[in-house]
């Protein structure tokens, strides 16, 4: 069907401008012939798009399956043994209520839990503090772009990268009180030999020596990584001002840092309340379970003591007190932590 379309009478309109009137009348039907979708295609797209999203949902199915299982399940079915009397030298399980709770909380002097609680509290604020500490002082130390300071902090980081096995293993033969190169060394230039995994005290603080040595690298690789993305205006503007190196130090460094020290104080809080396999190989719980932690006290609970149920009351304490901890310090940072450079 051929519509005719209307151009101006006066005889001073040029024959280009009969043309483009022309064309445009053209491409306005062109468009919106274009533009008038079929009523069809609509319902034919939306079922694509269903069928797109219900297959994207079968990928990730299998993870969020695992996930649901390995983490959800596993700890609702905590919180279930703990309302039991699971003994695993027994075949009769029952529910038994609040029994658990009451036994953790009316003897917990007699039941070590207080005690490897604050050991875990103790051992938790030194690792954040050599994590934490040390890594600053390192990543200060080896902020220099060279090929030298390059290969030190390969060394340095490297301990992150052996098993924790593997280092309590060689860490038993440093330290060992009768033929430790340790204690060989403090010999040869008139030193007592130190009692390093046979004395509460000084087991401890192996421990710690441990876990610190293995851990620091990781902080100074992360708060390497922090320093470079600071702006070099910064320091150039202070300087102008006469700033010294300390005052750009805890002025400037330290202030737009504060993103990474909530990370290494999160992450290595979780993971000195969760530490188990340092205490298993070096020091057992020992000496007179001086190294305890709450960790291994479970372990103790579960696989020595045969009692499942009571092992269950103090792993769901344990969480909810995690849990506690990291949502307070979560809040808190939400007030106080500046986010932007």
């Amino acid at each position: 069907m051929i519509q005719h379309v209307s151009l101006p009478v006066d005889k001073k309109v040029s024959a280009r401008q009969r043309l483009r009137v022309i064309e445009g009348g053209a491409g306005r039907r062109q468009a919106s012939a274009l533009t008038q979708t079929p009523a069809r295609a609509v319902p034919r797209r939306r079922h694509l798009r269903r069928s797109e999203r219900f297959a994207q949902f079968l990928c990730v199915l299998p993870a969020v399956a695992l996930i649901l299982v390995l983490n959800y399940y596993a700890i609702f079915e905590l919180i279930r043994i703990s309302f039991t009397d699971w003994n695993m030298l027994k075949l009769d399980v029952h529910y038994v209520g609040l029994k658990n709770w009451k036994w953790l909380f009316n003897a917990a002097a007699q039941n070590r839990f207080l005690d490897s609680f604050w050991i875990t509290i103790r051992y938790a604020i030194g690792n954040i503090c050599i994590s934490i500490g040390g890594g600053i002082l390192l990543a200060v130390l080896f902020s220099r772009l060279s090929r030298f300071f390059s290969v030190l902090r390969a060394v340095v980081i490297l301990p992150k990268y052996i098993a924790m096995s593997t280092s309590a293993t060689v860490f038993l033969f440093l330290l060992n009180e009768n033929f430790g190169i340790i204690n060989q060394m403090l010999a040869t230039v008139g030193l007592t030999p130190v009692k390093w995994l046979t004395n509460g005290n000084t087991a401890f603080i192996s421990l710690l020596l441990l876990t610190g040595w293995h851990a620091i690298g990781y902080g100074m690789m992360i708060y390497l990584s922090a320093f470079q993305g600071i702006s070099k205006e910064y320091y150039e503007a202070a300087k102008m001002d006469g700033a010294t190196r300390l005052q750009l130090f805890t002025q400037i460094t330290l202030p737009l840092s504060a993103p990474t020290t909530l990370f290494l104080f999160v992450t290595q809080f979780i993971a000195a309340m969760k530490v188990f396999q340092a205490v298993d190989v070096l020091t057992g719980g020992g000496p007179f379970y001086s190294t305890e932690v709450l960790v291994y006290h479970i372990y103790t609970l579960a696989f020595v003591d045969y009692r499942i149920d009571r092992a269950s009351v103090v792993a769901v304490a344990f969480f909810l007190f995690v849990m506690l901890v990291t949502f307070a310090t979560m809040k808190w940072s939400n007030r106080n932590v500046q986010y932007e450079s």
